[in-house]
């Protein structure tokens, strides 16, 4: 029996938030930067899991990028589970590189090298989030998800996409709509 599905709302540039009730561990309490909804599936960064086995030092050793102005401080996330050895960058919209799509909201998103070599010599953007992999949805998958109480969806802010305060992003997300975490229910159509 086919679902009728009435939900009709891309979430492009709007933040993705895991439900209390998540159970794939990749997910649990994420929040995710969706750079892709549309009716071809949808794509995003998890905005708030750090990758622990590569620092960004390394990883411009391993690209061969000169390091002498690098930002040490720049901390690797994992952006999700789908090509994790591919790089993203989702960036403030003072920088524009080959490859930048900037968003509706003035956030960019460049996946090429030139951005890490660009920051690497301090001429990067303002505010940076770099990813490898990316949280991915075929067509229709990521609405039935929505459907099925997974995920809540919240506007992006600067702060919310670009701090380091990764402990309480989730928090924070779900505070943006007013909502007590304790009134939230794992069941579709429950409060």
């Amino acid at each position: 029996m086919l679902r009728e599905r009435n939900f009709s709302g891309y979430l492009s540039g709007q933040l993705l938030v895991a439900m209390p009730s998540m159970t794939d561990p990749r997910f649990e309490r994420s929040v995710i930067y969706m750079c892709i909804h549309n009716e071809d599936g949808a794509m995003g960064l998890v905005l708030n899991k750090l990758m622990d086995s590569l620092t960004f030092g390394e990883l411009l050793e391993q690209l061969n990028i000169n390091q002498n102005r690098a930002d040490d401080n720049l901390r690797i996330h994992f952006g999700g589970p789908v090509e994790t050895g591919r790089g993203f960058v989702l960036h403030s919209s003072d920088y524009s590189g080959e490859g930048t799509v900037m968003m509706e909201n003035g956030v960019g998103l460049t996946a090429t090298v030139d951005i890490l070599r660009d920051i690497a010599e301090g001429n990067g953007p303002r505010e940076s989030m770099l990813a490898l992999g990316y949280a991915g949805w075929g067509p229709g998958q990521l609405d039935d998800e929505i459907h099925q109480n997974a995920w809540l969806n919240v506007p992006a802010d600067e702060e919310l996409v670009f701090d380091d305060l990764l402990d309480t992003k989730w928090e924070r997300s779900i505070a943006k709509l007013g909502i007590d975490l304790s009134l939230l229910s794992g069941d579709a159509g429950h409060a």
